[in-house]
């Protein structure tokens, strides 16, 4: 994995964060954890304030394109995004 080129990036101050898309060059399609690392190595955030929300490929590209919010505080992230419901049954 090389850099990750923020195309866009909008600052949207209802919800106290930046929204980000960006492209990155890799082989393989990256992890969640991977682009987290490289979104918060750009944009100096604390990891446990960014969720990333997509990436996306093309079939034959190496060139993916990631969704990625970045939040202030990990308590305005945790209250903004929807939480993640476990099926019932399920282990942890």
């Amino acid at each position: 994995m090389t850099d990750l080129k923020i195309i866009k990036q909008t600052e949207n101050k209802l919800f106290n964060r930046k929204e980000i898309i960006a492209n990155i060059e890799a082989d393989v399609t990256p992890s969640n954890v991977e682009v987290e690392k490289l979104v918060t190595e750009k944009l100096s955030a604390k990891p446990e304030a960014v969720k990333i929300k997509q990436i996306l490929g093309s079939f034959g590209s190496h060139t993916f394109k990631v969704i990625a919010n970045v939040y202030d505080t990990k308590d305005d992230k945790e209250r903004i995004e929807p939480k993640i419901k476990q099926k019932k049954g399920a282990r942890q």
